[in-house]
């Protein structure tokens, strides 16, 4: 490994997310990464043909793989075969390969908002008004639909998952670095999720947050762990973001921002020693 190391920046610049500028943040996390490391910005569909020339691969703000899936299981397995470097560590059991974890931990008895996989299992949700549909390798809320109690025997079921439409006060979102906690950000208008505001956890929150972080097991790498809060106070997991989270910098202040680069930089090279 040379004196300054080498990072392969994933990130698609053009990809337009509602509410959130993709492109800035990369071009501000990049630029602070440069200090410590040389860093070449790539788009995701060249990275099989570019990884093996760099000490590791970035995985950031990639727009979500299912626009480009046939390719991201071809880097996918490249990497995990050469023993390329990937950070996020190609380890994780959460969003990265999809949402069937959200299932177990809803059968396993964690705070996550009740979900189901198979008709036999409809009778688990509480009985709502609403239900959402989602697809298992969803994001974005691409392919999200609602539907109601009567249209439940109608889903066809394989790659989609089943949920209880939540009436929330707000959305939180807790952001960690090798399990460490960074920053928190909530959606205070239940309708305007990326319009976000620092939040204060409390002992409680930061405990709620922690579990899934740890049960993910990724030693190295940035978490975003989405919940929402009930009306009747408790947060339930959303969804642990474990592939490439948006990380809402612009909602921080510099310092908090600068914090948060750096923690990401030891974390690289903590990656990068082994």
């Amino acid at each position: 490994m040379s004196a300054k190391p080498t990072i392969l920046y994933l990130t698609d610049l053009s990809y337009e997310a509602r509410g959130r500028r993709y492109c800035d943040e990369d071009i501000f996390v990049s630029s602070q990464l440069r200090q410590g490391f040389t860093v070449v910005l790539c788009h995701p569909l060249d990275a099989v043909a570019l990884m093996d020339d760099f000490d590791v691969t970035v995985v950031r703000n990639t727009g979500p793989v299912i626009h480009y899936q046939a390719e991201y299981d071809r880097f996918r397995a490249r990497a995990l075969e050469s023993g390329v470097r990937v950070y996020n560590p190609l380890t994780g059991k959460a969003d990265m390969v999809g949402k069937r974890y959200l299932v177990d931990l809803s059968r396993d008895g964690y705070p996550v908002i009740p979900t189901v996989d198979r008709p036999d299992d409809l009778g688990r949700l509480p009985g709502t008004a609403e239900y959402a549909v989602k697809p298992m390798l969803g994001a974005d809320s691409i392919g999200l639909r609602f539907v109601g109690p009567e249209e439940l025997d109608r889903i066809a079921f394989g790659d989609v998952l089943v949920q209880p439409r939540i009436d929330f006060v707000h959305e939180v979102s807790f952001y960690f670095v090798d399990r460490a906690f960074q920053y928190a950000l909530y959606a205070p208008r239940p309708d305007r999720r990326w319009e976000l505001e620092p939040y204060r956890p409390d002992a409680t929150d930061l405990v709620f947050a922690q579990r899934f972080v740890d049960w993910n097991g990724l030693d190295h790498g940035i978490q975003r762990v989405d919940a929402c809060r009930t009306r009747e106070g408790e947060l339930l997991l959303v969804e642990l973001e474990d592939l490439n989270p948006y990380l809402s910098l612009d909602a921080l202040d510099a310092t908090a921002r600068t914090a948060f680069v750096s923690a990401m930089e030891r974390s690289v090279l903590g990656l990068l020693r082994g």
